[in-house]
């Protein structure tokens, strides 16, 4: 891991570089003081760790008390646009959480709290890594792809019923990879009652209302609050 600093003006923020069997990826941390848990955070298949969403939900999280570690999928910092085997993809969040944890180790005395997120594939591919044994105390997704558009008969559900960590799935009720009375309420009832299921009223895959324009900086920020009451309620 290499580092260097990155001052913002809303939140201090390290750069680092994660090694990821042997393949160097990019990572923003940050840190206010007594964080409560550490949220280490995916980026969806279109975009990586710098979109405005990713960077507003991290600066948010933090102002709200946590930890976050964001970080790019092997590639993105290829700069290539299909994200390829979930092997990669499990490797990297592997790698991701071991720097998190490292990073707390730094930072305060005792064992801090690791938390997962992702958007849509990157909270997806964190579930099937948490699944094959990667260890956190709970999972966050913002947007479960559970299926692709137009394709609701073909379910990426079978890997969760087999996670214990307490789940929240943020959703948007007019996003079409899961929509409200669709498989995704049967499937978190399904998890049993570690699964919570909040749907966003009207929100799209990225959380965008119709007629409502937002940033989606803005966006993601407002989801933080959720996320950070959820995670506050599972602490102890």
């Amino acid at each position: 891991m290499t580092e260097q600093e990155s001052p913002d003006a809303a939140v201090a923020e390290r750069e680092l570089q994660i090694d990821v069997e042997g393949t160097p990826v990019s990572a923003v941390a940050t840190r206010p003081d007594d964080a409560l848990a550490t949220v280490v955070v995916a980026h969806g298949a279109g975009a990586g760790m710098a979109h405005p969403f990713m960077s507003g939900f991290t600066r948010e999280l933090t102002r709200l008390g946590f930890a976050t570690l964001r970080f790019n999928f092997a590639y993105v910092e290829a700069g290539r646009r299909m994200p390829g085997r979930p092997a990669a993809a499990i490797a990297a969040w592997r790698a991701a959480v071991d720097t998190a944890r490292g990073l707390a180790a730094e930072a305060v005395a005792a064992e801090e709290p690791i938390w997962a997120a992702g958007k849509s594939y990157g909270g997806r591919m964190a579930s099937m890594a948490v699944a094959e044994g990667m260890p956190v105390d709970g999972l966050v997704y913002l947007g479960y792809p559970l299926h692709a558009p137009g394709k609701a008969g073909q379910l990426r559900d079978a890997h969760l019923y087999g996670v214990t960590t307490p789940m929240l799935f943020l959703q948007g009720t007019n996003d079409p990879f899961a929509t409200p009375n669709s498989e995704l309420d049967e499937v978190v009832a399904g998890i049993g009652p570690t699964a919570v299921l909040e749907w966003v009223d009207g929100g799209g895959h990225s959380f965008e209302v119709k007629g409502k324009k937002r940033a989606p900086a803005e966006i993601a920020a407002g989801l933080a609050p959720l996320v950070a009451e959820f995670i506050r309620s599972r602490l102890g």
